[in-house]
């Protein structure tokens, strides 16, 4: 059927009605709290960058930060905003200081509209300014202004306090978690050295700035203690590690840009020049990029972002001095490293030593590397053991944060998450039989071994991870003893030859439902025996309980309903106390004596299984 088109066909939304109806737009996905880049969590983001532009322009000491049952409280100690400008602030696009580059030079928050987002997408919005001895509090509701409070005396210090509840109709069951908060606090402590975030009765502060940033993130030693160089506008910090890959957190104007952009670009191509220079050596990039650990903090003039959750910097000709981003970060380089090198020259010897390990290393599998390349392109890739995701195929950038691949065993269970799965984002790769125990092995392994070969194709992190074909790589094997056997083999590859797709975040395990639980009337999937009994209790009598024993014992049909909205996934995390090594060396190495003492000592027997 035809619609009508007419003047009643067009429709004009006011700010806060646009924003709930199209909530992607200003911050991204939403999600649950499951992911650190889900909406509830850039709406924290979005409060917390007004307050830390205060302290950048030094007002303010210290930032409070309560989330009590998803009440999320910030009070910070800067200016206050102007009392009579309050409601403007909180509920009128476009509205702000952040237009006047004198008052916010180089500020995080840029256009005006990140905290009327938060408001637009709170069921409960409050924001109570304090100024010169005078307090205003006003409070909305999914950003309808509900109460406006005259300006009263107040012996409170100057700052502002922000609270809000994330509106649960658009954020469906949500929950905080600390970790994710934690990594966003820690982060802006670390380039604010001297401020100090108080978070639920914790304190984060860092002192040494980026330097503190590289010691909590490694989780392998330096090869020589971080060098540290900086300006008023740059911060850049950076060591090498005998780890794989390459390894970068980078951050604009305080913003973590979790996907980099051009000030990475140009730092990567500037290290490499300069370190060239220095050993008047044409060393090949990979070589002098190879084990590098580097922390890099901008702060520009109005920079340009890809997205509104400035994930990825777009600017090239915004430049602290005036110059593009790539010629500063380049000067920088070629003066303040250069000369750090003159000045440590035992610094300097381990670098190179480094290099010509690295050099060697490449040269020796390059040719397996070549031989790689094109068995893989035989293989018929995409026919036989990948089944890709059409996101690739168009230019919806939004929607490529969207996507995942299932690394699967079998191909009963990749034939049922094939049919299930949502094949504008969601790709599955099928292993054949169980993977190499890589631990310990060199970098040739992964050329010579046709699985992981594949596997590096299909994710295309041959050349680093910056070409990541899928932001979510999940392993999804059974839930026995041959599955978590699989899935620990897969864990050791990448923590081996890809770190750096952990510790950004990409690895996760899919959670699948052990048992079925349903009667007539209501059907429950249990993921624990905890929720099996929840289930059984309520239910009521004989209900039909089904034990899923593997993937393929899943139907389509029901495992749409677990990759999908409300997929589970736990993220494979990976932290400098985590002592990796030392856990593979038990688990992976071949001291197969002590790990059957160790298995022997912790068995537990089921009694009803006797």
């Amino acid at each position: 059927m035809i619609q009508n088109y007419s003047e009643d066909s067009i429709q004009t939304l006011d700010w806060k009605e646009h924003i709930r109806r199209r909530p992607g737009m200003y911050i991204g996905k939403l999600g649950d709290g499951t992911y650190g880049d889900d909406g509830i969590y850039v709406l924290l983001k979005e409060v917390m960058d007004n307050s830390i532009d205060e302290y950048m322009m030094g007002f303010g000491k210290k930032i409070e930060v309560r989330i009590d049952e998803n009440r999320v409280s910030v009070r910070d100690y800067g200016r206050g905003i102007p009392l009579g400008k309050v409601v403007d602030v909180v509920s009128k696009m476009n509205t702000g200081a952040k237009y006047d580059s004198k008052a916010f030079k180089k500020s995080v928050g840029l256009n005006g509209v990140g905290v009327k987002a938060v408001n637009a997408l709170s069921v409960n919005f409050k924001v109570q300014a304090f100024r010169e001895g005078e307090t205003k509090l006003v409070s909305f509701s999914r950003g309808e202004l509900v109460a406006e409070n005259p300006i009263e005396s107040t012996q409170a210090p100057n700052g502002t306090l922000i609270e809000f509840w994330p509106d649960d109709t658009i954020f469906d069951a949500f929950t905080f978690k600390d970790e994710f908060i934690e990594d966003l606090l820690k982060n802006y402590t670390y380039l604010n050295a001297g401020l100090a975030i108080h978070f639920n009765g914790r304190v984060f502060q860092s002192k040494r700035g980026l330097l503190d940033l590289l010691e909590e993130n490694m989780t392998e030693p330096g090869l020589y203690a971080p060098i540290q160089l900086k300006d008023d506008d740059l911060e850049i910090a950076l060591t090498h590690t005998n780890q794989y890959g390459e390894e970068y957190y980078t951050f604009v104007n305080g913003q973590h840009t979790t996907q980099g952009g051009t000030h990475l670009i140009a730092f990567r191509e500037s290290v490499v020049r300069t370190i060239r220079e220095f050993y008047n050596k044409n060393f090949d990039v990979a070589d002098i990029r190879q084990g590098i650990v580097a922390a890099v903090s901008i702060k520009i003039e109005e920079p340009v972002f890809e997205s509104q959750t400035k994930t990825k910097l777009g600017s090239k000709d915004m430049g602290p001095d005036g110059t593009s981003v790539r010629n500063y970060i380049g000067d920088f380089l070629k003066q303040q490293l250069d000369n750090y090198l003159h000045r440590h020259a035992e610094i300097a010897e381990i670098m190179h030593k480094k290099i010509l390990e690295s050099e060697k290393e490449r040269k020796a599998i390059s040719g397996i590397q070549k031989l790689a390349r094109e068995r893989a392109k035989k293989v018929s890739l995409h026919n036989k053991k990948l089944r890709d995701c059409r996101v690739h195929y168009n230019s919806n950038a939004e929607r490529k944060m969207e996507t995942m691949i299932f690394i699967t065993e079998g191909d009963s269970a990749s034939g049922s998450i094939t049919k299930a799965r949502d094949v504008a984002t969601q790709a599955v790769f099928s292993l054949k039989g169980k993977p190499l125990n890589s631990y310990g092995l060199s970098r040739k392994i992964v050329y010579e071994n046709e699985e992981f070969n594949l596997l590096q194709a299909a994710l295309n992190i041959e050349e680093g991870i910056e070409a990541l074909r899928y932001n979510h790589v999940i392993i999804a094997t059974d839930a026995d003893v041959d599955g978590m056997h699989i899935r620990l083999l897969l864990i050791t590859f990448f923590l081996q030859f890809f770190p750096e797709l952990i510790k950004n975040g990409h690895l996760y395990i899919l959670q699948t439902p052990l048992f079925r639980v349903r009667n007539k009337k209501e059907t429950r999937y249990c993921y624990s025996e905890e929720e099996r009994l929840q289930a059984l209790k309520a239910l009521g009598a004989n209900p039909e309980i089904t034990r899923f024993k593997g993937l393929g014992e899943i139907s389509p049909d029901e495992f749409s309903a677990f990759i999908n909205k409300d997929i589970r996934l736990d993220r494979v995390r990976m932290k400098k106390d985590d002592a990796a090594k030392e856990l593979l060396d038990f688990y992976m190495g071949k001291n197969t004596p002590d790990r059957q003492n160790f298995i022997i000592d912790n068995l537990i027997v089921d009694e009803e299984m006797l």
